[in-house]
């Protein structure tokens, strides 16, 4: 058994809060456009997945230095290194290594100045040359790179024919190596790019910033011309490959890769340094990064070494002095005990003795090392200062000892002073020659207070960049981001009515909401494929259990009770713009309500560009226009479709005039004639904003219908349309909002109503 579909609509509850209702409406509007964003996710998704493929991949070097204490091999030599003033913290020789006398040395040896790169095929050359490694492939190479050769490598080479003399120009597809050993060129041409083309048998030749051809040469021989040359210690290419050549600022170059290079300490006051390194060429970031080490620990040794030396000279200076001074104490002393005799001190004397030498020989030291500290310090330095002090306490010291000294007899006071003029000298003296032994032995074997732990090293396995993996969850958040964001852009810049509530402000009741169907979408989609304008047929023949037809039928209930106070029995459906689907409802709405057996008329008042004779599957070429030109008559322009008690007036021939055919008397006598000979006449109209038409035939209706298509006409407009009808004394009697789009998810249309309808079940189910 089957059942009709019944589909009464139902007003939204009143209950729900504005902003759940907008809340519903949102994510109606993202399910129901899901598939646009799943589209644009996957794209974004595919893009993602093949730059991960194609980027080129960034590995990183890494070496670590040791910033050692400087330890003492002889006595002394500790209390030495703190009069020159001690380690430099790790900050300063993390800014020495990143100096550029030191990175300078890994420019000048591994020429960093000299940029050269082979010509790859675009976008995906470079990912085919990394992964056919250093072999060079065949001329008759397969695979991706065969098919790019031979399907575009054609179109690819037209801007390559440029340089002139050369045939057979190629990109680089992997295995070429160049090595560029001296490049010198003018000055105006530094920072630009020559480019280089490998011909056969180690010969080359090289143009310039214009594609001018700046000179020849051979692989293993210095070329010169025009204040360029150029000398290749290697070149392994097809012939034809091209490669560019940049000769970089040097100074430019220094501080990029200053910049580059990365040097951090592994925990505070740990003295272990990191340096890091990363570039595409793995085997040069190892190289440069292992030349970086090795000229900081050269310079270090060098500083050490002249410090040393330094210090060495300034002693020296100072021994002559010593000497002299030391010899006149020891004449003094002598001559005394010849004069007096022997004398012998007191105990108390001896202590005193050796206290005020051991004072005084401190003094001394630290008068040695003012000159050191005036060197390498300010005043204000917390070093000096320290030295300030420690001078301040010796002295106030040695002034006590001087008190208990002037305590003495004038004999013991005169011998104590001799012998400690002599035992001091003699202290110091002594003190000296061991520093210019110690400082002797430094200088010659130098050998720095850094060491390199772990040498420069790449792993090849696993490039820092890019990191594939997050690349594609990246874009793909992405493009699920971009994909929301268009559809609500998009819903929001789609200012078409999409709620029946705002009609209703208007003044305007809204009979029926009709939804989308997506069979008449599909018939649409066919009718476009057959170059058809508009689809041939009624949904409501094709298929009457559709959710669009069921909804017709209540329209038909809702205009039947319309009807009882109109002043006569046609019925004008129009629309405020073309497309909103008036002709769908005009003929749809007929063959429903000839289906209870009225006699129905549906005509055709559109005289330009009407279609209603097509839908109908009906001859077109005797119409209104005809009758009304007195061509043609009434009975021979109306013409019966395949239901029953449904009748089709096309418009006929497109007349030059159509508006004042519409004036004439003649169509009012057509209305009452048709008014009288049919139960329902309904007449399908121009747009109401587009012409005057649609006005002049809803003059001679008894209920006019405005048809406005969800999501495309704005509130504005309706309301223009409005106005425009009432100016011409025309009474809206309601609206039917077209085309209402599913709401993704849950049941019922965006607008808030609700269909509840009956499928047919086949027997036996």
């Amino acid at each position: 058994m089957s059942e009709n579909s019944v589909s009464p609509s139902q007003r939204p509850t009143q209950g729900i809060q504005d902003d759940e209702i907008d809340l519903l409406a949102l994510i109606g509007s993202l399910l129901e456009r899901k598939f646009t964003i799943i589209g644009i996710t996957a794209l974004f998704c595919i893009l993602g997945v093949a730059y991960a493929l194609i980027a080129t991949p960034i590995y990183r070097a890494d070496a670590i230095v040791q910033v050692e204490e400087k330890k003492a091999s002889l006595p002394g030599m500790d209390d030495l290194s703190e009069a020159l003033g001690g380690e430099s913290g790790s900050n300063t020789e993390i800014e020495l290594i990143k100096s550029r006398r030191v990175v300078s040395t890994a420019v000048d040896k591994l020429r960093l100045d000299i940029v050269v790169e082979p010509v790859y095929f675009p976008i995906v050359g470079e990912a085919v040359a990394r992964r056919n490694g250093d072999t060079l492939p065949d001329d008759e190479v397969g695979g991706l790179a065969g098919y790019l050769r031979s399907t575009w490598g054609i179109l690819l080479r037209l801007p390559l024919s440029r340089f002139e003399g050369q045939e057979g120009i190629r990109f680089a597809w992997g295995g070429e190596r160049i090595d560029i050993q001296r490049l010198v060129v003018p000055q105006y041409a530094i920072g630009s790019t020559l480019t280089l083309i490998a011909g056969k048998e180690g010969n080359y030749s090289l143009y310039g910033p214009g594609d001018e051809l700046i000179l020849r040469g051979q692989v293993g021989r210095t070329a010169k011309k025009d204040g360029y040359e150029i000398y290749l210690e290697q070149l392994v290419a097809k012939s034809g490959t091209l490669f560019t050549v940049v000769k970089k600022k040097y100074l430019g170059t220094v501080i990029s890769y200053q910049r580059a290079l990365s040097v951090s300490e592994r925990g505070k006051d740990s003295g272990i340094l990191s340096l890091t390194y990363e570039h595409k060429d793995p085997q040069l970031a190892e190289r440069f990064l292992e030349v970086v080490s090795e000229a900081y620990v050269r310079q270090n040794v060098e500083r050490q070494s002249a410090e040393a030396a330094k210090s060495l000279e300034f002693l020296r200076s100072q021994l002559p002095g010593l000497k002299k001074d030391l010899e006149e104490a020891e004449r003094k002393l002598n001559d005394y005990q010849v004069e007096a005799g022997s004398v012998n001190i007191t105990a108390e004397a001896e202590v005193l003795l050796n206290q005020v030498v051991e004072i005084e020989s401190k003094i001394a030291e630290l008068q040695l090392e003012k000159s050191e500290i005036d060197r390498r310090f300010t005043t204000d330095h917390p070093q000096y200062i320290a030295w300030q002090e420690q001078m301040a306490e010796l002295k106030s010291r040695k002034a006590d000892l001087d008190k208990r000294v002037r305590n003495l007899p004038q004999t013991q006071q005169d011998v104590l002073s001799l012998r400690r003029d002599l035992e001091v000298g003699t202290e110091i003296y002594t003190q000296m020659l061991n520093n210019i032994q110690e400082l002797d032995i430094v200088r010659a074997g130098t050998v720095g207070n850094v060491r390199i732990v772990d040498e420069a090293v790449v792993n090849t396995q696993d490039p820092v960049k890019p990191k594939k993996a997050l690349i594609v969850v990246i874009a793909t958040l992405l493009g699920g981001f971009i994909g929301v964001a268009y559809v609500l852009i998009r819903n929001a810049l789609n200012r078409g009515v999409e709620n029946s509530d705002d009609i209703e402000a208007l003044g305007l009741p809204v009979y029926a909401s009709i939804p989308e169907s997506d069979n008449q979408r599909k018939f649409d989609s066919r009718a476009r494929s057959r170059h058809l304008h508009h689809p041939e047929g009624l949904l409501t023949w094709n298929d009457p259990t559709d959710i669009a037809v069921e909804s017709l039928r209540s329209l038909r209930t809702s205009l039947h009770f319309a009807m009882l106070e109109a002043k006569n029995n046609v019925i004008v459906v129009s629309g405020p713009s073309p497309g909103v689907g008036k002709s769908f409802i005009t003929g749809n709405l007929a063959a429903v309500i000839a289906q209870t057996g009225q006699r129905v008329l549906v005509m055709d008042t559109d005289l330009r560009r009407g279609y209603l004779h097509k839908m109908f599957d009906v001859d077109g070429k005797v119409g209104l226009s005809d009758i009304l030109g007195k061509r043609a008559e009434v009975s021979e322009a109306i013409q019966q479709t395949r239901v029953s008690n449904l009748h089709v007036l096309p418009r006929g021939k497109a007349p030059p005039n159509p508006s004042e055919l519409l004036m004439r008397e003649e169509f009012t006598e057509l209305m009452e004639q048709l008014n009288n000979e049919f139960d329902l006449v309904l007449v399908d109209t121009p747009p109401i904003m587009a012409v005057t038409d649609a006005t002049i035939v809803a003059q001679h209706a008894g209920v006019s219908m405005l048809v406005v298509r969800f999501g495309k006409n704005p509130v504005k407009e309706v309301d223009l349309c409005r106005r425009r009808c009432e100016q011409n004394g025309i009474n809206i009697k309601g609206v039917i909002l077209n085309a209402v789009e599913r709401r993704g998810g849950v049941y019922g249309y965006r607008y808030g109503y609700h269909y509840y309808h009956y499928e047919y079940k086949p027997e036996g189910k």
